[in-house]
């Protein structure tokens, strides 16, 4: 059964809750699955694992820099295996910006890192003005109205297109 390491970095859960449905699917296909949170600092061998995937949620157009650091330690591994990256965020709500070769987030995060991941996705996540403090609720709601997007303060959405979620945990258990 093959074992696969599912490491992510999350801003608000969204992206773990992204990560425990690629678990749920990918489980059910036959195969292990580890979960683990970038933000933990928990040290796991990565030698250990068949394939490695690396979810990132997005915030002010940055990946946390946790996982650049994380990439640059462990490219060596990395590129040794059978892998994928995905990244979470709310501009991938729009159609023509969902896709890995058209989300801004994704293609400069790619230019800025030596790693090449072989499977690549990119997910809109969840947008909960109530969750966020003041000035995040203030700023994304500032950036929203720039991009023609919801500014309702009570607004609580979630673009997640949960099939394209099960299609990309269906890819993942077919890597070689």
């Amino acid at each position: 059964m093959p074992k696969i390491l599912i490491i992510y970095s999350t801003t608000d859960g969204h992206t773990r809750k992204i990560c425990l449905r690629l678990q749920q699917i990918i489980e059910n296909l036959n195969n292990q699955v580890v979960l683990v949170s970038i933000n933990d600092k928990i040290e796991v061998d990565l030698k250990t694992f068949d394939k490695i995937v690396i979810g990132a949620s997005i915030r002010y157009g940055k990946h946390r820099p946790e996982v650049y650091e994380f990439i640059k330690r462990n490219l060596q591994v990395l590129e040794s295996k059978p892998n994928a990256f995905f990244t979470v965020n709310i501009v991938a709500r729009k159609p023509e910006k969902n896709q890995p070769e058209t989300n801004p987030y994704l293609i400069k995060f790619l230019r800025q890192i030596a790693w090449k991941p072989r499977n690549l996705a990119v997910f809109a996540g969840r947008l909960d003005y109530q969750m966020y403090s003041f000035w995040d609720r203030f700023m994304i709601r500032l950036i929203m109205r720039l991009t023609k997007g919801p500014t309702d303060p009570k607004t609580n959405i979630e673009f997640t297109d949960w099939q394209q979620v099960e299609s990309f945990a269906h890819l993942i258990s077919e890597m070689q």
